[in-house]
């Protein structure tokens, strides 16, 4: 008989996994990220319940099916535990704060803005302050018009660490905001990863606090980094983490580089789009092309010949040049 009881206590003793994933999920329904994930946690709970009614010794099932299982288990319940530890750090950096900065991406402030997270710092009742960082990788036009659409959701500075730029405005606008007196200040600080949360740290610190890299992950722990004028900031690793599948936008924030992305020629299309949709005249500077009515693999194409990304047929070299597009926008090179 497969089924013995739907008993807890007849699940395999010899494949442990099942009963520490089932102790360790119950608790986890309250952290949900969003829908997707609480879709896979929903899943697991499936598995988990008919792994509760198989019988270890049952001929049937085989040992690999048995693996499958555990395997899938796994990855399903390490996926769910990550984004509900991510959530919890977040909440403790909005309790802990005394005003929170949420670092967008200059280039992309409405697709590295996190709507939920926002929600969560005003029902704490604290205030924040929208930081597009990496500004000198955009127009000034550009810039203007972001920050006074995003001006109308909370108080918005634009900096560049690089040219140190914008790092007095923001240290008052935080004094100014925070309405602490006579004790240091607590700035909470939450974003996607490689949005450049640590080089904001550093900008406003005037002096290498916190360790920075064009390649996401440097920061490893939560950090307190004093500095100075009463400023006290908690520096936290990239604590909204995208879907892992969505590697798009991972190449194009440089949280993947081009060794480790899938399809280097999508995300290099995705940033040809991004940057003819704003400012096609950079494109056209930076490699010396003129677009007409090419579309983005057209233009692709065009900057593989004027590169030299060729094959020994003449043709283009995709792969090639779109290694090339990518490096030459993570590494700041290819402004909008």
């Amino acid at each position: 008989m497969l089924v013995k009881s739907l008993s807890f206590s007849l699940i395999p003793q010899k494949q442990p996994i099942y009963r520490s994933t089932f102790e360790n999920i119950q608790g986890i329904e309250n952290c949900m990220i969003n829908e997707v994930f609480y879709r896979a946690f929903l899943l697991t709970k499936y598995i988990l319940s008919y792994c509760r009614i198989i019988s270890d010794s049952a001929a049937c099932v085989e040992a690999p099916f048995r693996l499958l299982v555990q395997n899938i288990l796994i990855s399903l319940y390490s996926v769910i535990t990550t984004m509900a530890s991510y959530k919890l750090i977040v909440k403790d950096v909005i309790r802990k704060a005394d005003v929170l900065l949420e670092v967008v991406d200059a280039r992309f402030p409405d697709e590295t803005r996190n709507s939920e997270v926002e929600a969560e710092i005003i029902n704490a009742k604290k205030s924040f302050i929208i930081v597009m960082s990496k500004c000198d990788l955009v127009s000034q036009d550009i810039l203007e018009r972001n920050k006074s659409r995003l001006s109308k959701i909370a108080p918005t500075v634009f900096i560049s660490a690089k040219q140190r730029f914008g790092t007095t405005m923001l240290r008052h606008k935080i004094l100014e905001i925070a309405n602490v007196k006579g004790s240091d200040i607590v700035v909470g600080i939450v974003g996607y990863p490689n949005t450049g949360k640590s080089s904001v740290i550093n900008g406003v610190a005037g002096r290498h606090k916190a360790g920075t890299s064009s390649i996401s992950g440097h920061t490893k722990g939560i950090q307190i980094v004093n500095a100075g004028s009463r400023i006290r900031f908690i520096d936290t690793p990239g604590i909204i983490p995208f879907d892992e599948h969505d590697e798009y936008m991972q190449g194009i924030l440089g949280i993947k580089d081009s060794t480790h992305l899938k399809d280097p020629t999508g995300v290099a299309l995705k940033i040809i789009e991004k940057v003819c949709s704003v400012n096609k005249t950079a494109l056209e500077s930076f490699y010396k092309i003129v677009i007409d009515n090419e579309d983005s693999y057209g233009i692709l194409e065009l900057i593989g010949k004027q590169t030299n990304c060729l094959k020994k047929k003449g043709e283009i070299d995709d792969t090639r040049v779109s290694i090339r597009i990518i490096n030459d926008w993570q590494r700041g090179l290819l402004l909008m």
